[in-house]
């Protein structure tokens, strides 16, 4: 019976760590749609603590964060974008590809707490199909990215635009942080946000609202600066940080759009017979003699005629000791002097006095037991010793309770 347990133990922990190992998620999208996915903390969480959950019933909610890239590559996709505004949040990864192809993005998790790493891998194969011909951007002002990007708060801006636009044919093409539009980022109190544009498509043309935004009273009210009236029947945000802001709205009609002028045809780079190379002229000659002026000599006459300046105050305007001297009155220069003199003295006298006694462990020959100290021994001998244990070897020195 233990046999068995263990073999399902260790069956176990293979299967949780193979699994784990190489998680893999694939995705079919096509070109010009939105692609958002969620990375669950939840999910990794498992990876990193399989049998707690299993045997010890402990369930942990660690901080984590993520890193996404490109297989093979040190950065994302150029249409792909990750957030994730805290480690205790979900992370999220959206764009939206404009051209078919195929794309391997490898995720990986660092759980804060015990610092294991955990990967997952999603292929996201991108299917060519047309792009919706008429299409319009919104910017709300009180949304943040990471909240937009949930699919039920997407179903909730999208109802409301689908009654501006007077349609449910309508898809959410884009989804983009102000901050990446060049945004300034908001004070870190309540009420201040970040900003999200949303843009969406759609197969029916423009409704009656949206085509205000094109008229010549909209956009003098918008350079105006002052509040933009929102036109009759066109306000239709059942919550309020879904409302657009109608000065920052722009309408794309893809279907006037003017085609790329195609890419110019690249010769062979070699002269055909019979032509002559002409070579362009040489630049005409500069002279550089004002330049020189204006950098050189104009600075050096500026020195010179500061250092003169300075030269006639420093020498020529000193009236020296003598003068000066005979220009003082008689009993202010003997008390001066009578200073100077008093100066002296008193420093002559703070040198010739005595300091406190020395402490007696710097004296000679002091001894630590009795505190007494003895007066230096007057021997002609060359070595005279320092403490009294070298003439006595049997004497303690050290000290005794």
């Amino acid at each position: 019976m233990a046999g068995c347990r263990s073999w399902v133990f260790f069956l176990t922990v293979c299967a949780v760590s193979f699994l784990g190992a190489n998680a893999e998620a694939k995705f079919n999208i096509p070109v010009g749609k939105l692609f958002t996915y969620e990375v669950m903390r939840e999910t990794f969480q498992n990876d990193f603590e399989p049998l707690s959950k299993l045997f010890a019933g402990r369930l942990y909610d660690d901080p984590m964060t993520f890193k996404c890239n490109q297989q093979n590559f040190p950065d994302l996709p150029e249409w792909l974008r990750f957030t994730q505004r805290h480690p205790y949040d979900n992370g999220f990864l959206y764009g939206t590809p404009m051209t078919p192809g195929k794309n391997i993005i490898e995720i990986y998790a660092v759980n804060k707490r015990s610092y294991e790493t955990a990967r997952q891998i999603l292929v996201i194969t991108i299917v060519p199909k047309s792009i919706l011909p008429y299409q319009a951007e919104f910017f709300l002002g009180l949304r943040e990215i990471e909240k937009v990007l949930p699919s039920a708060v997407q179903d909730e801006i999208k109802q409301d635009l689908q009654k501006l636009w007077n349609t449910e044919a309508l898809e959410i093409v884009n989804i983009s942080n102000a901050l990446d539009r060049g945004g300034r980022v908001p004070l870190p109190l309540a009420g201040h946000f970040e900003g999200v544009y949303v843009r969406v498509g759609s197969e029916k043309f423009f409704s009656l609202c949206l085509l205000r935004v094109q008229t010549s009273d909209h956009e003098k009210q918008c350079k105006a600066g002052v509040k933009v009236r929102i036109p009759g029947g066109c306000s239709f945000c059942s919550i309020p940080s879904n409302c657009i802001t109608w000065c920052k709205t722009e309408l794309f009609d893809l279907t006037k759009q003017v085609p790329t002028p195609p890419a110019p045809t690249m010769g062979s780079g070699i002269l055909e017979a019979g032509e002559d190379f002409d070579p362009p002229e040489s630049p005409p000659s500069r002279d550089f003699f004002p330049d020189y002026i204006v950098t050189v000599i104009v600075p050096l006459i500026l020195a010179i005629i500061l250092c003169l300046l300075l030269f006639y105050i420093m020498f020529c305007r000193r009236e020296g000791v003598e003068r000066r001297n005979a220009r003082t009155n008689h009993i202010q220069l003997y008390h001066h002097h009578t200073i100077h003199g008093n100066t002296d003295e008193l420093r002559n006298m703070a040198g010739n006095r005595r300091g406190p006694p020395p402490p007696l462990s710097t004296l000679p020959m002091y001894n630590s037991r009795t505190g007494e100290g003895a007066p230096p021994l007057q021997s002609d001998m060359p070595n005279i010793p320092l403490i009294m244990a070298q003439h006595d070897p049997y004497c303690d020195t050290l000290p005794r309770k």
